[in-house]
């Protein structure tokens, strides 16, 4: 539980799915899954939830805690790598731009409402973990809040598109994301103490359905989600 700087409007602000970034418009690959039927009901949605936040939830939510703690070091050189190093991490390449997009209009929509020097310390579009790293330091947040909410963003996007995509009521889904709050929290508790790690020793733990089912949902002519 250390690291933790404890709950702050902040964090709520940056974890509110209202905030205009555009994730709204991402399944996190589970329309493409809900098509090949691998998700069908509320128990394989809690699966796909569960397998996402510990794979590529628990990798992202690491870069975001490191991009953070170099943020709040002013450690430009550090984030800059850690962003080449998330590129490497992810195969799919329609996965790379997906990230890159959502951290470009992260970077964005609070550049408009909250204006901060760290959130244009980097040139370019970011990937989505770094933007939120540097979302985080921006409003004096700590890594495991970094952490936290990143990894939130995994399950949550996915969570909210099974409502169009799956025949499922509202509690359902939110269940699914209340029973893995335990999970959550202590992914972010290793992932903020590995935030002063080698960028290169940062986990890079694989999740090849998602890779896949991300090149062939960006083939589909018909799609609710652009990802």
């Amino acid at each position: 539980m250390a690291d933790r700087t404890g709950l702050s409007a902040a964090l709520l602000l940056l974890g509110d799915g209202r905030l205009p970034f555009g994730g709204y418009a991402h399944s996190g690959g589970l329309e493409a899954t809900v098509r090949a039927a691998r998700v069908t009901d509320a128990a394989s949605l809690r699966s796909f939830l569960e397998g996402r936040a510990a794979t590529a939830g628990y990798v992202a939510g690491c870069f975001a805690a490191a991009c953070c703690d170099a943020a709040l070091a002013d450690d430009v050189a550090r984030i800059r790598l850690l962003d080449a190093e998330f590129d490497t991490r992810m195969p799919s390449p329609s996965n790379r731009e997906v990230s890159r997009t959502l951290g470009r209009q992260l970077v964005r929509a609070l550049s408009s409402i909250h204006a901060h020097a760290l959130l244009n310390c980097v040139s370019g579009a970011v990937h989505q973990p770094i933007a939120y790293g540097l979302a985080a330091a921006s409003f004096g947040l700590g890594p495991w809040d970094a952490a936290a909410l990143m990894l939130y963003d995994s399950v949550s996007g996915p969570a909210a598109a099974a409502l169009k995509v799956l025949s499922t009521d509202p509690f359902t889904v939110q269940s699914a994301v209340a029973e893995l709050v335990p999970l959550l929290d202590e992914l972010a508790d290793d992932a903020a103490s590995r935030r002063a790690g080698a960028a290169d020793e940062l986990p890079a733990l694989g999740s090849p359905l998602l890779d896949i089912t991300a090149e062939q949902h960006r083939g589909l002519e018909a799609r609710l989600f652009a990802s």
